[in-house]
């Protein structure tokens, strides 16, 4: 483990990759309790937003140990951003997570301009991150999970070869939910927390008729607040509004969902538990 992460996260490593298009992610393993690649091989759970995700996810590797409810065994690596991008995160994440040609929706600037006088960000910070959402790139983003971060984790974590899994929330959620319906093979599971599908003409709607009546051969679970739903911000509306509407259009039994009671900000934990419990039980 990088000394910098020694004692912050039990049975963590951290190493820091550079992607084959010259971006810099920190990438956290966390390995189960007493875990010994030399008799076990575990799949893989890869969650995303790993700079704010991981502290939240990654201590839950121990519901693999809960005798009350058991979870699938699975190494978990968490993906950020590293270097001088770390402190960039949140908007880097928009380049990686939206697929391309995503329309940006009017909720959106307006929550960015709402954040903006609030003092959240400053006028050179919103425009950076509205900037970050007009050239979107998850199909590079997806190859570099697949092709280039998975491939690594194989060798060095002597990992199994199926049964791997993907989480990701609000526009990691939105990534998620772009590569189900892309059909990506690396994974068996698909969790996807309040996917940040806010625009109603989004891509994930055009994903939604190309695929017509095939099926995906991974299982995808989705969740949305109700606070999301019911709260009086127009952005979270219309996430929660067009996620039911997915959920209308994929009726059918590889399919799962919950509602949680939760915000979009305190929903993150809540969902990758859910994703655990449906589609990795033990």
């Amino acid at each position: 483990m990088s000394p910098m992460w020694q004692g912050c996260l039990s049975d963590t490593d951290y190493f820091e990759m550079r992607s084959g298009g010259g971006h810099d992610y920190g990438i956290w393993v966390t390995t189960p309790p007493g875990y010994d690649p030399a008799t076990t091989q575990a799949p893989v759970v890869y969650v995303l937003d790993g700079n704010f995700a991981v502290g939240m996810t990654a201590p839950l590797i121990v519901t693999q140990m809960d005798p009350m409810q058991r979870i699938q065994s699975y190494i978990q690596v968490s993906v950020g951003y590293a270097g001088e991008e770390a402190q960039d995160w949140d908007r880097l994440r928009n380049r990686d997570f939206v697929p391309p040609g995503e329309p940006i929706a009017q909720e959106l600037i307006d929550a960015v301009e709402t954040g903006l006088h609030m003092g959240a960000r400053t006028r050179e910070e919103a425009d950076a991150y509205l900037a970050e959402l007009r050239d979107t790139r998850a199909d590079v983003f997806l190859n570099f999970l697949t092709a280039e971060l998975h491939p690594r984790i194989e060798n060095d974590y002597g990992t199994a070869t199926t049964g791997h899994g993907l989480f990701g929330y609000s526009y990691g959620g939105l990534f998620s939910l772009y590569t189900w319906l892309a059909g990506a093979t690396l994974f068996e599971s698909i969790g996807a927390g309040s996917p940040g599908v806010i625009a109603e003409d989004s891509q994930i709607f055009a994903q939604l008729r190309d695929m017509g009546d095939s099926r995906r051969t991974a299982k995808l679970h989705l969740t949305f607040n109700d606070r999301e739903l019911l709260g009086d911000l127009a952005v979270y509306q219309s996430l929660a509004k067009n996620t039911a509407t997915i959920l209308h259009r994929l009726s059918r039994s590889d399919v799962t969902s919950e509602i949680l009671r939760e915000t979009h900000v305190t929903g993150l934990q809540a969902s990758f538990l859910s994703y655990l419990r449906t589609c990795r039980p033990g």
